[in-house]
């Protein structure tokens, strides 16, 4: 055997907790895949926080009342599913033997929106409890709002249970070092410390003092040495509540993979499942019956009692808030639903215009656009990864603080990747429409949580500025090459690059329309020509327009976005003005919308018959889906260089010169 086998609780707590531990071990075994480790280890803290601290109401999971419970170490989501149907979700006997199988609700790692009473999609170690943050900061930021000395209509906690494994990535240590500094105080992470990882010790590569970082970042700390002891970690989560000035840590000394008698305690417990024998060993150990999902009676009685008392609980806190404001407030009805606030009818109306004939900057646009927006809406709030000058975001010097929650502008400091995370949990909490900005360039260092956003379906906002090798002197490692293309793979995700000021105006009322899914502008730093606006709505329903027509019969399509739209403008003009080769110019901002239409539209915007050459600083390879086999990709299928800008767009082939030679040599006119 491996380890110390502690006696066991056979009161009903304990027999809960076993209770909790044998579903999540038969589950596993039935799927004959998923992670029985962390559910032995950590089922006492997590039965702690949900019996004893956890306010919810598993007929209502999205009441905007509720305290938050993130699951961050999300392979161990199995112990999660248990909760939750023990707890009176809508997670039956049968989901759990269907258990991470083909249209089951119970997946492999647990997923927002596919099961009733998951917060967030975690998995990705660091993810979870870096949304929690922004769980924790929504919570803040929106009781500042709402609540009053005398009546409180936002008040509830977010709790997280992580792993050894959550607090080595480093999006984890991002956002902990932000909640710090901001003081979220009703943030509680129970650190599953059980020293193990897959490959084995911590000890291999994991040796810091956990507890004393989290001090250093602003945090309390609190230690149990045993996992087993409920009363303890109950103890220390109270210790952890009553400090409302700074977000707390408790580590809590497990052992992975409890009471399997060949496995406990070491990398081998990490993964399952066991095997039959080992799972019979452990049921004999606990006293449990060889019965599968098996739940006893005096269990079933007791939780439905705690069902019941949370339930009541509730219904009684729902309606007090109910009564506080009585709807008059369109902010707090809003928020009694659980959504923020919708954007003003007449919205477009409201925006700035902005004149032919001048130029400026497609991030400077958008900062504009984000004013107007923020004066119409307040619930529109964000930042920037310490760009917000240089991305244009400074719309308010209203600043998020541990003094004032009430701000809207949010610095997140030099952490894409945190910043992404907590833009998520942000989102996801509810009463805000959130966005963030960086340079594109560094959409690379948060790209996990903007993935899951788009998983997730999760409507954040990301603004991307400095959009291409126009970057100029920066040089190479500052200008995007492959960053667009590799974002436009991402399902759900809407990749918009507008081609002038009045596109980008349009390009923001496409995504504050968006409700399904992230959405992400990428903006010029160099100063464009204003063009024409189109029909309002044309991104959102069509993704593309054309802003020059053939003076005659069209003989060749410009395809561009973003600053090449110009640059396609101005070879249109010289291919019809001193070589009599009538061109269209189509702007795509969205070329995955675009791409989705019918053909005949498509055929509409782009003439079958007409030479198709597509115009992008940026790698060729997805535009060959838009001009066809017989059409040109101009981009750029290299790095940049150090120089100014417009000598790096020339000098890698995006001038009026080169775009009109390489047409006229496809035409055989040289």
């Amino acid at each position: 055997m491996s380890g110390d086998l502690a006696p066991l609780s056979t009161d009903l707590d304990g027999r809960c907790i076993t209770t909790v531990r044998m579903l999540s071990v038969d589950a596993v075994e039935a799927a004959k895949s998923g992670h029985e480790g962390l559910p032995l280890g950590a089922a006492p803290m997590a039965w702690t926080i949900w019996s004893r601290f956890l306010r919810f109401d598993p007929s209502d999971p999205r009441w905007p009342g509720r305290d938050r419970f993130v699951l961050s170490a999300g392979h161990g989501s199995i112990l999660l599913y248990s909760l939750l149907h023990l707890f009176g979700f809508k997670v039956t006997i049968e989901d759990l033997k269907s258990f991470r199988q083909w249209g089951s609700t119970t997946p492999g790692h647990p997923e927002y929106g596919h099961t009733p009473g998951v917060e967030t999609t975690t998995g990705p170690l660091g993810q979870g409890i870096s949304n929690a943050v922004g769980m924790a900061l929504g919570e803040a930021m929106l009781g500042a709002r709402l609540n009053s000395v005398d009546e409180r209509m936002v008040d509830h906690r977010t709790f997280v249970i992580a792993s050894d494994g959550d607090l080595m990535e480093g999006v984890s240590n991002e956002a902990a070092s932000l909640a710090g500094h901001l003081g979220l105080g009703k943030l509680i992470v129970l650190y599953d410390h059980n020293s193990i990882s897959i490959d084995g010790p911590t000890t291999l590569a994991f040796t810091e003092d956990v507890l004393g970082r989290f001090e250093a970042l602003g945090w309390s700390r609190f230690s149990v040495d045993d996992g087993n002891d409920i009363d303890k970690i109950s103890e220390a989560v109270l210790e952890a509540i009553k400090d409302e000035e700074h977000p707390s840590i408790i580590a809590v000394t497990t052992k992975i993979g409890f009471g399997a008698p060949h496995k406990q305690g070491t990398e081998a417990a990490h993964g399952g499942p066991y095997g039959a024998e080992e799972a019979k060993l452990m049921k004999e150990r606990f006293g449990w019956p060889e019965q599968t999902f098996f739940v006893p009676d005096d269990v079933s009685k007791h939780l439905a009692g705690i069902i019941e008392e949370k339930t009541l609980a509730a219904s009684l806190e729902k309606a007090r808030v109910a009564s506080i404001d009585k709807g008059h407030n369109t902010v707090v009805s809003h928020w009694l639903r659980g959504m923020a606030p919708p954007f003003p009818s007449d919205l477009r109306a409201l925006m700035p215009k902005f004149d032919l004939g001048s130029s400026l900057a497609t991030r400077a646009a958008s900062g504009r656009v984000i004013k107007t927006i923020s004066a119409a809406c307040p619930s529109l709030v964000g930042g920037s990864a310490d760009l917000v000058e240089s991305t244009s975001v400074e719309f308010t010097e209203d600043v998020v603080s541990s003094t004032n929650y009430g701000g809207s502008l949010i610095h997140f400091g030099v952490r894409e990747h945190g910043m992404a995370a907590i833009l998520n949990g942000l989102e996801l909490h509810g009463g805000f429409r959130v966005f963030g900005s960086t340079f594109l360039i560094f959409s690379d260092y948060l790209r996990p949580a903007l993935r899951l956003a788009a998983l997730m379906g999760n409507p954040v906002i990301f603004v991307f500025t400095h959009d291409s090798v126009g970057v100029g002197e920066d040089g190479p490692t500052h200008q995007p090459v492959e960053q667009l293309e590799s974002l436009r793979m991402v399902p759900n995700l809407a990749v918009i690059r507008p081609a002038d000021s009045n596109e980008v105006v349009e390009a923001w009322i496409t995504v504050l329309e968006r409700q399904t899914g992230p959405s992400l502008l990428a903006l010029s730093r160099q100063s464009l020509p204003v063009l024409a606006p189109g029909e309002p709505g044309w991104i959102s329903s069509v993704g593309a327009r054309i802003v020059m027509r053939e003076s005659d019969s069209c003989q060749v399509v410009l395809l561009a976005s973003g600053s090449e739209v110009s640059l396609a403008l101005q070879a249109a003009e010289v291919l019809l003005g001193e070589h009599e080769i009538d061109a269209r110019v189509v702007s795509i901002p969205w070329r995955e919308r675009f791409l989705e239409q019918d053909q005949e539209i498509i055929d509409e915007l782009v003439p079958p018959s007409a030479l198709k050459v597509s115009i992008e600083a940026g790698v060729t390879h997805g535009w060959k889906s838009v001009v066809g086999s017989g059409g040109i990709t101009i981009g750029i299928d290299r790095f940049g260089a150090s120089a100014p800008g417009a000598t790096v767009m020339s000098e890698l082939g995006l001038s009026k010169q080169a775009v009109v030679a390489k047409v006229l040599s496809s035409l055989g006119r040289i």
